[in-house]
């Protein structure tokens, strides 16, 4: 609504105390728009309204809007680091040397970090190794216990990080000493002050999803099942693939119960957000911001030039199982791990789990993932066309027009004799 109309419909006096108010409305809903999601009051033509099950409603946020805060000060922090590497001792025991002595803070680590042979024989970490505490992995509920994670290493250390956490996840910040470090966006050389700016608060986070998978096998004539069924949490993606056999998968996909289609090729991979910069983008796929609540379903060399990945949303279930049709078993990996084969009559499904990663920024959520992008990637690196200037005279701009062309072209031409 324009100034001029506003003063056509109140007086001079009032006129402009109902402009005001005005302006404030419609920047309040104008604010409310600019995020990612709906208006509160939204309708669909003139009777059209929308029915919304509040046990089922995804809201979606603007992702600026998540950052971190703690109610009351970290005491306790997981270390993690990448086993007998050799490049990350000095890092490691510094770190926990800082953590223990100027912050002391309660520092938990891996038994298998106690028993690397290497840092056995670094001798500044024997002062501290009494101090740091372990657990049992896959025995010991850490949930209540740790406050956040320090991860040093590359993209695997925060996987394996994800998978020592079947539901709650603490904070993860993640330092970059590994390989490839997409999803490690922190450096090592002023640690103190970006675990100190953690430490109090300020950092933003990415929520990112993982992806809760089940595997049903056959029931026995009888009735029972071989095995219970295993639930398995994933951050990158569930492979389903042909395992060593010569001949094609033929594997059935459902979404939500309805039958999509048969995946003949090498398999499928199922992936979150995250993991679209990993395996899938390799196959084919395109790549989502990890704050995207969605889906990403990508074949392995199909049998059909036609059979392009797709994006689903994050709420639906999906069921994996061997076709009828099938000449062989197929297998699954998680995350790279677990390996193992699925028979005729057994079943995966696949849906958007509850307890994301909670992964801390070091600038925000946009900043990190566009970086990643262009370090680790190299997305859209070519090189840049000349500017017109640079170019020969024999290049003529594209406003040019054929008039002024040809007068040139004339203008050139050597005068007859």
């Amino acid at each position: 609504m324009s100034s001029k109309m506003l003063r056509r419909q109140f007086s001079h006096e009032s006129g402009k105390t109902e402009l005001i108010r005005a302006r404030e409305e419609y920047f309040d809903r104008r604010r409310t728009r600019s995020l990612n999601a709906p208006s509160p009051i939204q309708q669909f033509g003139p009777c059209g309204r929308i029915m919304k099950n509040s046990a089922m409603v995804m809201q979606i946020q603007d992702p600026a809007s998540q950052r971190l805060t703690w109610y009351k000060p970290p005491l306790t922090v997981l270390v993690i680091k990448k086993v007998h590497d050799a490049t990350i001792l000095t890092p490691f025991v510094q770190l926990v040397h800082w953590l223990v002595h100027d912050k002391s803070m309660v520092v938990f680590v891996e038994a298998a970090v106690l028993d690397d042979t290497l840092l056995k024989e670094y001798g500044d970490f024997t002062s501290v190794r009494e101090r740091l505490m372990t657990f049992r992995a896959g025995t010991d509920d850490l949930t209540d216990k740790i406050d956040f994670i320090i991860c040093l290493g590359g993209d695997g250390t925060l996987l394996h990080a994800s998978s020592l956490f079947q539901q709650s996840v603490p904070p993860v910040m993640a330092f970059h000493l590994g390989s490839l470090g997409f999803l490690t966006p922190f450096e090592f050389n002023n640690f103190q002050d970006q675990v100190m700016n953690v430490l109090e608060g300020h950092a933003a986070l990415t929520l990112r999803s993982r992806l809760q998978c089940v595997v049903l096998r056959k029931t026995t004539e009888d009735g029972k099942e071989k095995k219970k069924p295993t639930t398995i949490l994933v951050l990158n993606e569930v492979v389903v693939d042909r395992g060593p056999s010569p001949y094609l998968s033929n594997i059935d996909l459902f979404l939500d119960g309805k039958h999509i289609t048969s995946v003949q090729g090498d398999g499928l991979i199922v992936s979150t957000p995250t993991g679209s910069t990993a395996y899938a983008v390799a196959a084919g796929a395109s790549m989502i911001h990890p704050s995207v609540p969605a889906i990403m379903v990508t074949p392995i060399c199909p049998h059909s030039l036609s059979f392009r990945p797709i994006v689903v949303p994050a709420g639906v279930e999906l069921k994996i199982a061997l076709s009828p049709e099938a000449r062989n078993a197929m297998w699954v990996s998680f995350d790279g791990r677990n390996r193992q084969a699925l028979q005729h009559g057994d079943s995966l499904y696949v849906t958007t789990s509850v307890y994301p990663v909670p992964s801390i920024c070091a600038q925000d959520q946009i900043s990190d993932w566009f970086d990643s992008l262009a370090e680790c990637l190299h997305w859209n690196v070519r090189k840049k066309q000349k500017q017109i200037d640079e170019l020969s005279d024999m290049t003529h701009s594209s406003s040019d027009t054929l008039e002024e062309i040809d007068a040139n072209h004339h203008d050139d031409r050597p005068a007859d004799t």
